[in-house]
């Protein structure tokens, strides 16, 4: 997963705008009117071709917001959010009706990734707020397209109203990406503690940590299959002398330059890699489906521009056959994840947006056919 702002850098490298107005706690008359207009006007939230899905709802309203995933029970949904006039994301919760949304971070510095532990009496997640209670600079863009791997990430553990916050991680460079595994025992999450950008597994606790990847590249926005004998993650392994110079290149600079990711899968120790797609394009934001045969993700392979700029859910099976198109939105749909029990899929998406940009958490019936 899930780096911290990979929609929108995403977005700024296909020419869309994520700096619009977020919606404020406290809104006008017209702009409830407006969210409550939305919420009852389902039907333009579901496109033509997109039968995986069904009873669609919108979640939140104005501004940026992703990365939502499910509690345990199946009740809550973490999620990273720009809002209440903060220069950054921070990390909420909310109903899964969307309801009862509260800020569940320090509110200081950039947060990304955030997870329940299992039993939802913790949460875990990644902040900058140590180094600084700023947001870190943005990278310069006239450069080209880069994402900034901020040295300043370290993982986080809390009560699930944020408080007692614990420090997992305190080893020099980026660590983030951190899902757990059902479980409830090992943390996944990316880490460049060893030079380069690799998945790891630790002990909830921040003990045991192992290094499960070690091809030169990036790879990470890991998740455990729902049996937790797999993991999923998406990868950037540069194959040229150019390519491998560059790459080290802008690592050296705390940046990489995301455009190409392909999705693998290897067992829970790191053994059995196999790379699951080969589309050449950017596949990101990989989960297992319920049954563990089937993996979500996002990709722009199905973009007819020429720049690429539609990203869309599909499906594909763990063997790399079977790829099948889940979404029909032509702009921004990913970083999907199944309910505990199966039935529900949650999202983000720049349907039905109101201004140019916005992205925002929807949730579906899963049909299964």
């Amino acid at each position: 997963m899930k780096l911290a702002n990979i929609i929108t850098l995403f977005v700024l490298l296909f020419q869309y705008s994520f700096a619009c107005s977020f919606l404020e706690e406290f809104q006008s008359p017209l702009e409830f009117l407006h969210e409550i207009q939305m919420r009852q006007d389902d039907s333009k939230l579901l496109f033509p071709g997109e039968k995986r899905l069904k009873n669609i709802k919108q979640l939140t309203f104005g501004g940026e917001n992703a990365e939502a995933y499910f509690s345990f029970d199946g009740k809550k949904l973490i999620f990273q959010s720009k809002r209440d006039g903060r220069g950054c994301d921070q990390i909420y919760t909310m109903n899964v009706d969307g309801s009862d949304v509260r800020m569940v971070s320090t509110g200081f510095g950039r947060t990304t990734c955030g997870y329940f532990l299992k039993g939802d009496k913790k949460i875990l997640y990644s902040s900058t707020h140590l180094a600084s209670s700023d947001c870190p600079p943005a990278p310069d863009y006239s450069r080209g397209y880069v994402w900034a791997v901020y040295p300043s990430y370290d993982i986080f553990i809390a009560n699930s109203d944020g408080s007692k916050l614990k420090r997992l991680t305190d080893t020099p460079g980026y660590d983030a990406e951190a899902t757990v595994s059902p479980d409830g025992k090992k943390i996944v999450f990316t880490s460049m503690r060893d030079g380069d950008l690799d998945v790891y597994v630790m002990d909830v606790d921040g003990k045991n940590v192992k290094r499960l990847t070690t091809e030169l590249g990036y790879d990470g926005g890991a998740f455990f299959s729902p049996d937790g004998k797999q993991i999923v993650y998406r990868a950037y392994h540069p194959k040229t002398p150019e390519e491998i110079e560059r790459y080290k290149k802008r690592l050296s600079e705390n940046l990489i330059e995301p455009s190409v990711f392909e999705i693998w899968v290897m067992n829970a120790d790191g053994s059995n890699k196999r790379q699951v797609t080969r589309l050449g394009v950017a596949s990101f934001a990989p989960f297992f489906t319920p049954d563990g045969k089937k993996i979500i993700f996002s990709t722009n392979y199905f973009a007819t521009d020429p720049k690429k700029r539609n990203f869309e859910l599909a499906l594909i099976n763990v063997d790399g056959t079977g790829l099948e198109r889940v979404t029909f939105n032509e702009t921004f749909d990913g970083f999907p994840m199944f309910s505990p029990d199966g039935k529900k899929l949650v999202f983000a998406s720049n349907r039905n947006a109101s201004r140019p940009g916005e992205t925002n958490v929807f949730i579906a019936d899963w049909v299964e056919f």
